[in-house]
C-alpha cells in the first residue's frame, strides 16, 4: 500500500528461531490497545483501529460517507456553491465584518 513503517525504538534481540511467538494475542501499539479481529484502517490522513464488534458499523458508515462525498462532488461540478450546498448563506449574514483597515485600527487600540 505505500505506507511508510517506522519504529520509536531498536530491538537489540533479533529474531528468535527456538520459539514459536505468539499469534491472536491483544498487543499494544503506540498507547492503543489492539485485538485480534479488530480492524486497522488507513488513508492518507492517518490509522485508526475500528474494535471487531464495530466493524460492520464502519463498513456501513464509510459506505454512506463516500457516497454523500460523491454526490456533493456531483453537485459542485455541477456549478452548485459551496455556500448554498452548506446552506451558509444565513449563517454568513450574522457576520459583522469588518475592513482590514478596521481590524488594525482596533488591534492598535487592544481592542
Amino acid at each position: 500500500m505505500g505506507f511508510p513503517a517506522w519504529t520509536a525504538h531498536v530491538s537489540a534481540q533479533g529474531t528468535v528461531k527456538e520459539t514459536p511467538g505468539s499469534v491472536n494475542v491483544p498487543v499494544t501499539l503506540g498507547g492503543q490497545l489492539i485485538r485480534p479481529g479488530d480492524a486497522i484502517v488507513a488513508d492518507d490522513d492517518g490509522v485508526c483501529v475500528v474494535p471487531r464488534l464495530d466493524v460492520a458499523r464502519a463498513v456501513t458508515a464509510s459506505g454512506a460517507r463516500i457516497a454523500k462525498e460523491d454526490a456533493n462532488r456531483k453537485q459542485l461540478a455541477d456549478g452548485v456553491l459551496g455556500l448554498d450546498m452548506y446552506d451558509l448563506r444565513p449563517k454568513l449574514a450574522k457576520v459583522d465584518y469588518i475592513s482590514y483597515a478596521e481590524y488594525v485600527r482596533r488591534a492598535g487600540e487592544g481592542m
